[in-house]
C-alpha cells in the first residue's frame, strides 16, 4: 500500500501544471528544428530571390512555413505520443528491410546536410578573416565536435537558443540600414507568383525547406518535455504545447528568412545587381550599407552555420541510434558513432571537393531523393493506430499531410530534375 501510495505522489509531482509560465519551459525543442530552417543552404536561396525578384518571392516563405508547422509536429506528435523517435519507430513498426534502407538512406541524408552547413560555417570564417575553406571546415568540425561531445541537451538547447537569437538581431540590424517598401513586401507576403526564370529558385525553397534530419530530430528532442508517459490527460497537455512552441519557433525562421529576401530585395534588386552566392553578397554588402552590415552578415552566417551544423550531428546521432532501438543519447557508444559519421563523413567529402558550389548541389540532390521516403514513412507511422493508439492522425489530418507530402515530393523530384540537367 506504502509502495502504491509512493508512486502516486512521485507521479504527481512529474505532471506538469501549465499554467502561463509553464509555457516558457516548452520553448526549445522547436528552435532547434527552426535552425535548420535558416542553415547555409537557405540563406543562398534567399540572397537569390531577393536580389533577381525583389519582394516578388516572399510568398515561398509564407507557404514553406504553413507545410513545416504540419509536418514538424505531426512528427512531435509521434515522439510523445509513443516515447519512439522516428527513427526507433520505424525500426520497431516497419519491416526489417524497409527501416533499414529507409534509416541508411537518412543517415546519408544527415551527412549531406553537415557538409553543406559545415561549408557554410567555413564561408563565415573566410569573409571575417581571410581563412581557406579547409582550414575553415577544421576550425569549425573542431568547434562543433566539442560542443556536441562535451554538452549536455539542455546546455546545447541554451547555445542554439542564442544562436538564432544573435542571427535575428543581426537581422534586424540589416533592416534598419536598408530602405524597405512595406507595402510591396506585405504583397509579397500572400501572393504566388512565378516571374520568368524564377522557378529554380521557387523549387528549392518549397522543395528543401522540409529537411530529412529535422524531422527525425523533432521526433527526438521534444521527449525532453515528457513527463507522465501513461496518463492521457497529459499527453494531450504536451501535444498543445508542443504545437505552441513549434509554431512560435516557425514563425521565427519565417521571419528571419523573410528579412534575408527583405535585406536583398533592398540592397541589391535596389541596386540593379543580382547576387547568387553567399561570398559575393558579403563582398556588395559594404559598399552599398557600409563594413558593418558585411560584419554582421557574415558573423551571422557563421552562427547558423555552426548551429546547424550541431543539430545535424544530433540527428545523425538519433538516426544511428534508433537503428539499435537506443534513444539519443550522446554517452552512448550508438549515438556517438553516428554523431563522429555524420559530421566527420561531411569533412572528409568537403576536402575531395573542389568547387564548393558543386558540394552544395550534390548534397541538395540527396535530400531530394531521401526525403520522400522519410516523409511517406513518418505519415504511415503517424496514421496507424497500432502504433499511436488514439492519437493516431484523424482522416482531415491524413488528408492534409499526404497532400503536404505529395507537394513536397514532387517539387523536390522536379529539383532533382533541373539540376542533373542543368
Amino acid at each position: 500500500m506504502r509502495l502504491r501510495q509512493w508512486l502516486h505522489d512521485l507521479r504527481a509531482r512529474h505532471t506538469p501544471t501549465f499554467g502561463a509560465l509553464e509555457i516558457l519551459k516548452y520553448i526549445g525543442p522547436g528552435l532547434l528544428v527552426t535552425v535548420g530552417f535558416i542553415d547555409p543552404g537557405n540563406w543562398a536561396s534567399n540572397v537569390a530571390a531577393g536580389s533577381g525578384f525583389g519582394y516578388k518571392l516572399l510568398w515561398m516563405v509564407t507557404l514553406s512555413t504553413l507545410m513545416l508547422i504540419l509536418l514538424q509536429h505531426n512528427v512531435a506528435h509521434l515522439g510523445i505520443s509513443t516515447g519512439l523517435c522516428l527513427s526507433e519507430a520505424a525500426t520497431k513498426h516497419l519491416r526489417p528491410i524497409v527501416s533499414r534502407a529507409l534509416l541508411g538512406s537518412a543517415v546519408l541524408a544527415a551527412i549531406s546536410t553537415a557538409l553543406a552547413e559545415l561549408l557554410g560555417g567555413a564561408i563565415g570564417l573566410q569573409m571575417l578573416f581571410g581563412i581557406p575553406l579547409p582550414v575553415g571546415v577544421v576550425i569549425v568540425l573542431a568547434f562543433v565536435s566539442w560542443m556536441l561531445f562535451t554538452n549536455s541537451y539542455r546546455k546545447l538547447e541554451r547555445w542554439i537558443i542564442g544562436f538564432v537569437s544573435l542571427i535575428g538581431l543581426a537581422f534586424l540590424f540589416e533592416l534598419h540600414l536598408v530602405h524597405i517598401d512595406w507595402g510591396q513586401a506585405a504583397v509579397g507576403w500572400v501572393t504566388p507568383q512565378v516571374p520568368h526564370g524564377a522557378i529554380l529558385i521557387v523549387m528549392s525553397v518549397l522543395g528543401a525547406v522540409v529537411m530529412p534530419h529535422n524531422l527525425f530530430l523533432h521526433s527526438e528532442i521534444i521527449q525532453s518535455r515528457q513527463w507522465n508517459l501513461e496518463d492521457d490527460a497529459v499527453i494531450r497537455k504536451q501535444l498543445k504545447y508542443e504545437f505552441l512552441d513549434t509554431l512560435f519557433s516557425m514563425v521565427v525562421g519565417w521571419a528571419i528568412n523573410s528579412a534575408m529576401i527583405l535585406v536583398a530585395a533592398g540592397t541589391f534588386y535596389a541596386a540593379k545587381t543580382q547576387v547568387s552566392e553567399l561570398g559575393q553578397a558579403e563582398e556588395m554588402l559594404r559598399p552599398l550599407l557600409g563594413p558593418a552590415a558585411a560584419i554582421v552578415f557574415a558573423i551571422a552566417l557563421l552562427l547558423a552555420g555552426v548551429a546547424s551544423s550541431v543539430t545535424a550531428g544530433m540527428a545523425g546521432g538519433s538516426i544511428f541510434a534508433g537503428v539499435f532501438g537506443e534513444p539519443y543519447n550522446i554517452k552512448d557508444t550508438h549515438t556517438r558513432w553516428g554523431a563522429a559519421l555524420t559530421l566527420g563523413g561531411a569533412a572528409l567529402i568537403i576536402f575531395f571537393i573542389r568547387d564548393a558550389f558543386k558540394g552544395l548541389l550534390i548534397s541538395q540532390m540527396v535530400l531530394s531523393i531521401q526525403l520522400p521516403w522519410t516523409i511517406f514513412a513518418q505519415v504511415a507511422l503517424t496514421s496507424s493506430s497500432n502504433v499511436m493508439g488514439q492519437h493516431a492522425n484523424s482522416r482531415l489530418t491524413k488528408v492534409t499531410l499526404w497532400i503536404v507530402a505529395l507537394v513536397v515530393s514532387a517539387l523536390n523530384v522536379m529539383l532533382l530534375v533541373s539540376v542533373v540537367r542543368g
